[in-house]
């Protein structure tokens, strides 16, 4: 096992209820105590943990001797999982072994011992006469069943048998369980059987220091003269109970927190006729409880959030630490175009073929979609026919609030901005102190936010009284100059009229109005942070170091300065948990943070994927998406996420259509609500194989970092073979590792089974992974290294307020960070009418920003719009609510 499972370790673990020791008064007080209060308070949590924990492979539960008020050992004894019920007395294994069924069940040790020691006499059983003697479910039943199971002729007896004598006098084999002294007489055995005795009882002894001593159920002294074997009281079956309960059985493959789920939850045999959301309402998901018992989480790791998603608590990381991680594989596609490339559905498509159809443990991680596009043009993101998440509305929609939490958190940083600038300039300096540090029952003091305050400024004392004038005036005063503010308010809806506005107009604001705007809230930069944070610690940091603005001395101005960074934490404190959900088959995603994928880095969080790499163990896979093309979404993945999370991937997933190709290579413009062009629709192969120019960069752009490319063809009904056999040829041709077309969208995971079987084979290959550049590198030479390996550009150009930004980041402390670059995602150039792989280009770079707190510098090329807006007709034209079912109509 060890050879298999480098950090398996087998767990037995025994849980006590009081304790068994009757002579102590005191013992047997606490005793009674917990007979009564245990099982209905403790017991069954304790076994509910238990159940769960992927580190025990059994236990066993040791109930009080004796008790007035006894506790109910049938619901104690079921309450325990099957899998793990080394006693053997649920009602599940005790069914098993009555059915004959030995291979697939526990057998409680004490039986299982008795055999034992019976085929070690060498005896054939199979034929024999065996009784029993005694009834009970630990010992007596299941030695009846036993030995029937092993060919024996059984008779059961007890103490109540009226022939009793005469039974045993018959018997081959005799098994005596009966809790009676010296029952059975050594006259009543038959000359030359097999006796084994399992009674343990004390009987008055007066040679005895102690009084007495102990005997079996049978008279030893005279039953060892007709008995050709017959077990010794004590030390007989007492101690191949013992060595049958150290044996390690059950589920041993579970081992090392690893997994075997319970695919298949969505069974099709036609192409999609139904909408996503009609598909994924066909769909009765497993109870979220169960997918997570099924990846080898605790309960106590689990809050849930009705049946369908749950919250994984951070505690799961910890415990797992030792664990080795499972191979990790990011989906990416080549530039995206309006027909769409289906990373998302290909990303479902390849775990449900990596799990419910090659059972591998595998965990996909994904975004989650901001409700602007939802009820905008875009609709939901869970994928797409027989690979989404389900149900796709709670995955669209709120899911467990995170969205919210941001905005939340976000808009608190603005209002403290514009609340200490209004502030700042209606009061002096000790009225803003008296305020700051208030006096309370003629005490002040410093709050830990403002001590670090103090500590920035170079003040090294704690007492509010001993600050002098100049001391206060730095410490009350941000001095923020308006023209320099960066922090917007957002909001998760797409609302144009909200992309230019002007704040504090009303009179009590007494003139200090602003120009302002707002943002989506996926833009905002506390997604960014949540999304590489790697703990709650690492994100209060980095939620203190986000810079909102400059003082007129031109510093930098955190969230820290201004006081609020605990209450963001607070705020932040359950979006911080990575969600649980399922595939249509059933295998299990982690859907947390929705960063964009212009300004931002657009990866789902570090702490899902890294989770996610423990629980699948070392042969499992992780498979993430990254936003846009391979271009953006990819290398930020790579030079960004890689870089902070310390994880390296084993393999690059290139998704490809041949309708997107076909625009590449100079196809007509589409039209959303207009049918497509026939060169859509028809073979052209001239046109497809110009596309792949496109294919090609991005194949290269994937193996400059070091990592085996595949790339997944995801195939359409009006493809031809001969287009998709041309783009695989070229594919490889390109140097791709594998190429492999996929009908994951019509036949679920069935249709990537070869896409999946080709990621295997590659996450054995070699990888080499490495960085596009060293973030030492001074600014302009990291963005010059992105515009030319990466997209083709044979130089930059800074406009002046590029060149200002440099300069100022640079002085700021700001010029080490890694570069998040904000360009169109419809090419590779800086001009989204630009398809192919244009090359000789001037990338023009018009200003440069800085996420400090989520660490990178973006800078932008070209205008980035942070605020969607609503076209003629929304989404949410279709979307509708059945009052009657509670079910949501026309999402997707």
């Amino acid at each position: 096992m060890k050879e298999k499972f480098p950090g398996f370790r087998p767990g037995l673990a025994i849980l006590q209820v009081g304790n068994r020791d009757d002579s102590n008064l005191y013992i047997n007080m606490k005793l009674k105590a917990a007979a009564e209060v245990m099982p209905k308070l403790l017991v069954l949590k304790c076994i509910a943990s238990l159940n769960g924990d992927p580190a025990v492979h059994g236990f066993i539960v040791q109930l009080p001797l004796d008790s007035d008020k006894p506790i109910n050992t049938e619901k104690i004894t079921n309450a325990v999982a099957p899998e793990k019920d080394v006693d053997g007395l649920s009602s599940i294994n005790a069914g098993k072994l009555s059915r004959g069924d030995l291979g697939d069940c526990f057998i409680p040790c004490t039986p299982k011992g008795c055999m034992e020691l019976i085929r070690q006499t060498g005896i054939q059983v199979a034929g024999k006469r065996a009784v029993v003697v005694g009834r009970s479910k630990i010992v007596g039943a299941p030695m009846h069943d036993l030995l029937l199971w092993n060919h024996a002729t059984v008779t059961t007896c007890h103490s109540k048998t009226s022939t009793l004598a005469e039974e045993v006098g018959k018997a081959d084999i005799l098994v005596v369980a009966a809790g009676k002294a010296e029952m059975v007489k050594g006259e009543w055995i038959k000359p030359g059987a097999i006796v084994i005795d399992c009674g343990i009882n004390h009987v008055p002894d007066s040679t005895k220091a102690s009084g007495k001593r102990v005997v079996g159920d049978v008279a030893y002294s005279t039953a060892k003269e007709k008995a050709s074997y017959i077990t010794p009281v004590p030390g007989g079956v007492g101690p191949m109970t013992v060595a049958m309960l150290m044996q390690v059985r059950g589920q041993i493959e579970t081992a090392g927190h690893l997994y075997i789920c319970l695919w298949g939850m969505l069974e099709h045999n036609t192409l999609p006729t139904k909408s996503d959301i009609e598909i994924s309402q066909s769909c009765i998901p497993k109870p979220i409880d169960q997918v997570a018992r099924e990846v080898g989480l605790l309960p106590d790791e689990v809050e849930l959030y009705g049946q369908t998603k749950a919250k994984v608590h951070l505690s799961a990381l910890k415990r797992l630490k030792n664990q080795p991680d499972g191979k990790y594989v990011v989906v990416t596609g080549i530039t995206p175009t309006p027909l769409g490339e289906g990373k998302s559905t290909t990303t479902v498509g390849l775990v449900q073929a990596l799990g419910a159809h090659l059972h591998q443990n595998v965990f996909a991680c994904v975004r989650q979609p901001s409700q602007g596009p939802t009820f905008g043009i875009k609709g939901g993101a869970a994928g797409g026919g027989y690979c989404q998440i389900t149900p796709m509305e709670e995955f669209n929609l709120h899911l467990t609030g995170d969205i919210h939490a941001i905005t939340a958190a976000n808009n608190l940083v603005a209002a403290a901005v514009d609340a200490r600038i209004f502030h700042e300039l209606t009061q002096t300096d000790q009225a803003l102190y008296n305020r700051l540090v208030p006096s309370v029952s003629g005490v002040r003091k410093f709050s830990d936010i403002q001590i670090r305050r103090l500590q920035k400024l170079g003040i090294n004392k704690t007492d509010p009284m001993a600050l002098t004038k100049e001391e206060v005036n730095l410490f009350v005063r941000l001095d923020i100059d308006p023209g320099t503010i960066t922090w917007q308010r957002v909001l998760d809806t797409n609302d144009r009229f909200l992309r230019k506005i002007t704040i504090g107009q009303s009179p009590t604001e007494k003139g200090f109005s602003r120009m302002a705007q707002f943002d989506i809230t996926v833009s905002s930069e506390i997604m960014a942070v949540l999304a590489l944070s790697d703990g709650l610690d690492d994100m209060k940091k980095r939620l203190g170091r986000m810079v909102v603005a400059s003082s007129k001395r031109g510093e930098p101005v955190t969230t820290d300065d201004l006081g609020v960074t605990g209450a963001l934490a607070v705020l932040m404190r359950d979006a911080v948990k990575p969600n649980l959900m399922q595939t249509l088959e059933g295998t299990p995603v982690f859907v947390h943070a929705g960063p964009f994928a212009n300004i931002a880095h657009g990866n789902s969080s570090v702490l899902a994927d890294k989770i996610a790499l423990k629980l699948v163990g070392k042969e499992g896979f992780v498979v993430t998406e990254a936003g846009f093309g391979a271009d953006i979404g990819m290398e930020k993945f790579f030079n960004i996420k890689c870089r902070y999370s310390g994880l390296r991937p084993h393999v690059v997933v290139l998704v490809a259509t041949v309708r997107a190709l076909k625009m590449h290579g100079g196809g007509p413009a589409v039209t959303a609500g207009v049918p497509l062009p026939k060169e859509y629709m028809e073979e052209n192969l001239q046109l497809l194989a110009r596309g792949c120019s496109n294919l090609n960069k991005q194949i290269q752009n994937a193996r400059m970092f070091g990592v085996p490319v595949v790339v997944a063809v995801n195939a359409f009904k009006t493809d031809t073979k001969a287009e998709l056999a041309l783009v695989v040829q070229m594919a490889k041709e390109a140097g791709a590792f594998d190429a492999v077309e996929c009908t994951h969208w019509a036949e679920g995971g069935k249709g990537a089974v070869a896409l999946a079987q080709a990621v295997q084979r590659a996450s054995q290959a070699p990888s080499n992974f490495r960085f596009l550049y060293n973030v030492e590198l001074p600014v302009i030479d990291k963005i010059r290294l992105i515009a030319q390996q990466i997209y083709g550009a044979s130089d930059i150009e800074l406009l002046p307020e590029a060149q200002e930004k440099v300069t100022l980041y640079t002085k700021q402390g700001f010029g080490n960070l890694p570069i998040c670059m904000a360009k169109t995602h419809l090419s590779l150039s800086h001009d989204p009418e630009q398809k192919g792989a244009p090359a000789g280009f001037i990338l023009p770079i018009r200003d440069i920003r800085a996420s400090v707190g989520a660490g990178f510098l973006y800078p932008l090329v070209g205008t980035m719009s942070t605020m969607p807006g609503l076209p003629t007709r929304p989404c949410f034209y279709d979307i509708d609510l059945d009052p009657v079912s509670g079910e949501v109509n026309g999402l997707f």
